[in-house]
Parts: structure tokens; C-alpha cells; sequence
């Protein structure tokens, strides 16, 4: 009788969930996903709990295939060797391949007083914590937002339309990835609103204090509540395990988002760096790699050559409080374009869009194989022209990809 092959998934997010779904189309596969959680954070909302208009939470059961274990725990460390993962709790899991699919979180603060005074918004703990702050201030307590990246621009428009006084600063240009005309209608939204947006090249953060954001110009930024949406980390798991991963600890793999050291250990998501190439940390990108490292796997569980990442990229869609929003067209190589859709058309696209999440994931439990996104080559002409520039700059980087 043959066994079962173990498949380890660690990350309960979107590139994890869609990954172990998947893996359920071979019976002859046993799935275990592990994750510090026992419900599935839609993290796309967590502005919307902030708000109070969402919870930003979706049962397992909704999501998740039935045939998947779900292991409540944390990951401390990867033996590659044995093929083990430890758990905090205690124990180890055995497994033949492992997903390694551990998202991102808050990057490491340099900024004096933020560990201290100011509040990040990217885990569902982080969040619930800055509810409750917000719930304990008064209504006029000035509030500042830092960072105007999606997560910012929707927090800030979020809390504005509540009524709070809200101050979005920048550390540069809003929106950043936006095209110039999508620039000026979020501008336009956000003044609509009453926020008062402050960027430029001094607009950057130089310190944090109880009651005031303090600017490279010496400004003083009067805040009672501080949130902190500059920049994403990753965990640093696969670095405590011995594998190579890029400068921001994102585990460097190949094309077919297998390990660079380890053809056992696939990675998605953000805390994948194919290449040393890494995409757009998003949703967007999670589940279509999430897709692909399970095909990377089924590919090889067949004796089949997996398939290089393809993957395109065609909009970013950014809510603006509850009536309005953004959807910012892109083309194939993920840069914006002059076109894009705002106000109330804005906002119900990208409640389509949250709404399809959800629905992705549970489709693929019910009937795994069923995704397709991740088979749509967007992209690839760009992404070989940046291969073969990274292939001739570092020969390391060509062995890596070859």
C-alpha cells in the first residue's frame, strides 16, 4: 500500500489557504496548514475594523477544505534536513514537501518613539488594538496617519468619514504607485473628507512622541492617536532555519517558487522572493503563487517538470471610505496607467473585489484545480527582460535562476 505524501503549509493567509486547497485534488496528498489562528483574517479589511464597519475575520470552514488539517500553532524553526518543522507549543511536524507561505507584517521600526507611541495596522491583533484605542479618544482627538501607501490612504479616509480629524502624512508622494491623474482624484476624495494630506521630500517622519509626530522640517504634528502604515517586514523564519532569503528576509527561490536551497520547500506570497525578484506584496500576487507552489508540488509528485511563474498584474484598488474609491488600471508589468475608475463606481469595485476573495478560496475547497488566475501569462516579456539584467549584474543571481 502506497503512503501518503505529507505536505506541510505554514500560513493560514491567502497564498496558504489557496495552496492547501488545492493540494486536496490528489487523494493520495495529506495537507496540514499551520497557523496562529484558529479563524482566517481577511486582511484586506482590517482599515474596515479600524472603521467599525467590518470584522475583517472569515471562519475556516467557509474558506477551507474540508480534507485539510488545521494546526493552531506557530512555526519556530524549519529542519530542512529532517524535514521537520517545530512548534511552539511543542513538538515537530514531519513532512515530504513543505509551503512556505508565512505573509508580512509590520517592518521593524527605526524611527525613535514609534515601538513606543504609535500604532501598526498590519495583523488583526494590531488592529483590534487600534479600535480600541480609537474607541477610548475622545471624538476630537487629532489622529495622524503615516505612510500613504493603500493601506494608509484607506485608513485615513476610513477614520475621516467617521468624523475624526485626521492628518495623512506621506514621507514623500501619495499613492505612490498611482498614476498622476488617479493621484489627484484621491487627493480630491481625501479633502473631500476633511483630511489634510502633508507630503513632499520633508514630509518623512522623524520621530514619534505621546502627542505629536515630529517632521525632517522641523514641523511638530499635534496626534493623540499615531498610526504607523510605513512598510512591511516579513518574518524571519526562514533566515532562523538556515535558508537563504533576499535583504528583507524573503526566502529566495526559482522561478517555480522552489527553494534555492531545499527542492522540498516552496514558498507564496509575501514572503517569497523568486529570483530576487519579489512581486508586489498583496493579495493580488498570494493567491495566484499560492496556486502555482501547490502545481510546483502536484508537478513533481507526477515526475513532471513544474512550470516558471508567470503571472500578471492589472489594477490596484483603493477604498476611500465607504462611498468612493479607486480602481487603477495597470498594465501587464504592474505599472499604472492613465486610466482609472473613482467615486461610488471606485468603491463598488473594490467591494467586488474583497468579496471575491473569499469566494476564490472557498471555490477552490470545494472543487480543487478550479483557480486559473495564476495560468493568465501577464507580464512575462518584462519579467525575463529583468531576469536576464539580474542574470548578467550577479552570477550568483544566474546560478540561483538557471
Amino acid at each position: 500500500m502506497t503512503e501518503n505524501t505529507q505536505v506541510v503549509v505554514i500560513g493560514g493567509g491567502y497564498a496558504g489557504v489557496m495552496a492547501a486547497n488545492r493540494l486536496t485534488r490528489r487523494a493520495d496528498v495529506t495537507v496540514t496548514l499551520i497557523n496562529p489562528r484558529p479563524t482566517f483574517v481577511h486582511r484586506v479589511r482590517l482599515h474596515q475594523l479600524v472603521g467599525g464597519s467590518d470584522d475583517a475575520v472569515i471562519a475556516y470552514q467557509d474558506v477551507l477544505a474540508d480534507g485539510v488539517r488545521l494546526v493552531v500553532d506557530t512555526a519556530t524553526r524549519i529542519d530542512a534536513a529532517e524535514r521537520g518543522v517545530a512548534l511552539a507549543a511543542g513538538g515537530t511536524l514531519g513532512y515530504d514537501y513543505l509551503i512556505y507561505a508565512v505573509g508580512s507584517g509590520t517592518a521593524e521600526p527605526s524611527v525613535p518613539g514609534v515601538a513606543e507611541f504609535a500604532y501598526p495596522l498590519s495583523t488583526l491583533e494590531e488592529a483590534r488594538r487600534l479600535r480600541t484605542v480609537l474607541d477610548a479618544a475622545p471624538a476630537t482627538a487629532p489622529v495622524t496617519v503615516v505612510g500613504a501607501g493603500p493601506t494608509g490612504i484607506e485608513t485615513a479616509a476610513e477614520l475621516a468619514e467617521t468624523g475624526r480629524t485626521v492628518t495623512l502624512v506621506c514621507g514623500g508622494v501619495l499613492g505612490p504607485y498611482l498614476h498622476s491623474r488617479g493621484r489627484r482624484s484621491v487627493a480630491k476624495r481625501l479633502a473631500e473628507l476633511g483630511v489634510t494630506v502633508v507630503d513632499g521630500s520633508e514630509a518623512k517622519v522623524t520621530a514619534v512622541t505621546r502627542e505629536a509626530v515630529v517632521l525632517a522640517d522641523g514641523r511638530e504634528l499635534p496626534s493623540q492617536v499615531t498610526v504607523w502604515t510605513a512598510g512591511f517586514g516579513v518574518p524571519d523564519l526562514a533566515a532562523r532555519s538556515g535558508l537563504r532569503t533576499d535583504a528583507v528576509g524573503r526566502l529566495l527561490t526559482d522561478e517555480t517558487l522552489t527553494s534555492v536551497d531545499d527542492a522540498r520547500i516552496v514558498a507564496a506570497g509575501d514572503s517569497a522572493a523568486p529570483s530576487d525578484l519579489p512581486h508586489r506584496m498583496s493579495c493580488q500576487a498570494a493567491m495566484p503563487q499560492g496556486a502555482r507552489a501547490a502545481d510546483t508540488v502536484l508537478s513533481r509528485l507526477a515526475g513532471a517538470q513544474p512550470e516558471d511563474l508567470h503571472q500578471g498584474f492589472y489594477a490596484q484598488c483603493v477604498s476611500l471610505g465607504r462611498g468612493a474609491g479607486i480602481f487603477q488600471l495597470a498594465n501587464r508589468s504592474d505599472a499604472a496607467i492613465g486610466i482609472h475608475i473613482g467615486d461610488r463606481l471606485g468603491a463598488r469595485l473594490k467591494e467586488i473585489v474583497c468579496q471575491g476573495i473569499p469566494k476564490h478560496l472557498a471555490d477552490e475547497a470545494r472543487k480543487p484545480g478550479s483557480y486559473s488566475l495564476h495560468r493568465v501569462r501577464g507580464g512575462v516579456a518584462k519579467r525575463r527582460e529583468l531576469l536576464r539584467a539580474v542574470r548578467a549584474q550577479s552570477p550568483v543571481a544566474a546560478d540561483r535562476t538557471a
